[in-house]
């Protein structure tokens, strides 16, 4: 009873709400002046959900008062409130929807600005060859309206774009035409960025002593402008040449106070990215603790940031959800009061009254057909968002995968070398010492290839490929577990040498096993043992 009590109450509440949202004013909206999209960028960020219902109030009021301007930039808005959490198909859909606003109202401008969303999501979807073009389709606009501002962010995203097709010289090319449109501006800002995207083109290429004096300059443009945030990225790209050129100490340095400065800003991305520098670099050093050490802490905050974006996401999806209830509602409320005005004039006339009730009962025919489409199209994406979750669990439990055969193979590294130099001292004729490390070589024995870490490999490996051991056993049933774990390592794409050191055997042994395996497989002579596997 008290469930049933507490749902009514919900619904009510509801319904209130959505009375509220309906005739309320919207809070970052001043009667008789636009509205303030600054406060609502960080709404997007901070409460996704919040700006939703935000825009959403303000984008109805726009279209009653029929200003499409208003209309076209609450559906930029949007479309960035879901770029912002990912959802770039969502982002597309209102990004399109304000171009085609723009485009009715010949607001060039906002089309340009507009375009230039369209071309970043595209890029961070990878679709590079349509980003270019939407990039290209802004440039032209700002050029005809001589915005130069606009046309070096253009020439930048350009830049961006031909760097990931790996095109450097255009690459190139694009960034010098930014830098000069920015010096020409003297935007500071816009400078320090583009020297930024000219080191990582250097880095890609790789000319590192050039990449490391771009980064530099950038560095310093954000550290006059005081860009804290700009700054942080700029030291871990310092502490990678670094790092790539095999200058470890001055690596450790940059990253460090990268980690320092993202701590003092509570940046966790950029946190994130310093510790798995700073593992990268401790690994390199052959410091294996400590790269351990900054591994696990990098995967922690991943994790925790992979929790805190889905939890946004799910809020959204749900604010969406009962928005679509509330309107519902509404739509259902002034029905029924449509209906009752009906009821009231068929008393005086009958025949208006048998007009009105046939034409109130294809009315909720339809009304029904409605939300029953809805209610189908609501069910689809809760599916599609349901699928990406499941996606997204299924690429970290992969990840996980990865990290552990990486561990073991450091461990086993480990252990081997140990092991070999204690062969080395048992060369010693003292009988005492002799003995005790007989006795350590014992125990590093038991230690190397531990069954619960091929327990742990196969659960994880499992859950990732559910029926590719099905299909190997269909093809032959008569596997040994160590054929197994051969057949899976050869599934995760491992190196002779990597998969050696797993099984604390030598490569030509490996060779041996693996042409085992390939009788046991019935493989034909010709036939790739790699391949086959990769096909299962």
């Amino acid at each position: 009873m008290k469930q049933h009590t507490t749902l009514a109450f919900r619904n009510l509440m509801g319904i209130a709400l959505s009375f509220v949202l309906l005739y309320a004013q919207p809070a970052f909206a001043i009667k008789g002046q636009k509205p303030n999209f600054l406060l609502v960028d960080t709404l997007i960020h901070k409460a996704p959900n919040t700006a939703f219902l935000q825009l959403k109030q303000t984008l109805r009021e726009a279209l009653k008062k029929e200003d499409f301007l208003t209309v076209g930039l609450c559906y930029q808005q949007i479309g960035g409130l879901f770029y912002a959490q990912a959802a770039y198909a969502q982002a597309i859909n209102y990004y399109y929807k304000a171009d085609q606003v723009f485009r009715q109202e010949n607001a060039g401008l906002q089309l340009a600005g507009n375009l230039n969303k369209i071309g970043e999501t595209y890029y961070y979807a990878r679709q590079y060859r349509i980003a270019l073009e939407k990039f290209q389709e802004a440039l032209k606009l700002y050029q005809q309206s001589g915005n130069t501002k606009g046309v070096a962010a253009s020439y930048g995203l350009i830049g961006q774009t031909y760097e990931k097709t790996r095109d450097y010289l255009s690459a190139m090319k694009y960034q010098q035409l930014a830098l000069a449109a920015y010096h020409k501006e003297k935007n500071q800002t816009g400078i320090a960025k583009i020297y930024e995207n000219i080191g990582s083109i250097y880095e890609d290429k790789p000319h590192l002593d050039s990449a490391l004096k771009y980064y530099t300059l950038a560095l310093d443009g954000n550290a006059k402008e005081k860009n804290y945030h700009g700054q942080i990225e700029i030291i871990n790209n310092i502490g990678d040449v670094y790092r790539k050129t095999g200058r470890y100490p001055e690596a450790l340095k940059y990253t460090r106070k990268a980690e320092s400065m993202a701590k003092d800003m509570n940046d966790q991305y950029q946190l994130s990215s310093a510790y798995r520098d700073l593992s990268k670099t401790f690994d390199l050093m052959k410091q294996y603790d400590s790269a351990y050490h900054y591994s696990e802490l990098g995967r922690d905050i991943f994790l925790k940031i992979f929790t805190e974006d889905n939890n946004k996401q799910l809020a959204l999806v749900q604010t969406l959800f009962e928005i679509q209830q509330k309107d519902d509602a509404i739509a259902q409320f002034e029905q029924e009061k449509s209906a009752d005005r009906i009821l009231l004039i068929a008393t005086i006339l009958i025949i208006i009254l048998l007009l009105c009730l046939a034409a109130s009962v294809i009315s909720r025919q339809r009304l029904k057909l409605r939300n029953e489409q809805q209610l189908n199209e609501q069910n689809q994406r809760l599916f599609e968002t349901q699928n990406e979750a499941i996606k997204d669990a299924l690429e970290l439990k992969s990840k996980e995968l990865t990290s552990t055969t990486l561990h073991t193979i450091q461990s086993n590294q480990f252990l081997e070398e140990l092991r070999s130099t204690i062969e080395t001292l048992l060369k010693d004729d003292k009988r005492d010492q002799k003995k005790a490390l007989q006795q350590l070589m014992q125990r590093i024995n038991q230690n190397i290839n531990q069954d619960q870490h091929w327990k742990d490999f196969s659960r994880m490996f499992e859950q990732i490929h559910q029926t590719f051991f099905d299909h190997l056993k269909a093809h032959c049933d008569d596997l040994t577990a160590n054929d197994i774990r051969l057949v899976a390592l050869i599934k995760m794409n491992l190196s002779s040498k990597d998969m050696a050191i797993l099984f604390g055997i030598s490569q030509d042994s490996l060779r041996v096993a693996r042409y085992r395996l390939r009788k046991k497989l019935n493989l034909p002579q010709g036939e790739n043992l790699s391949t086959f596997i990769q096909t299962l």
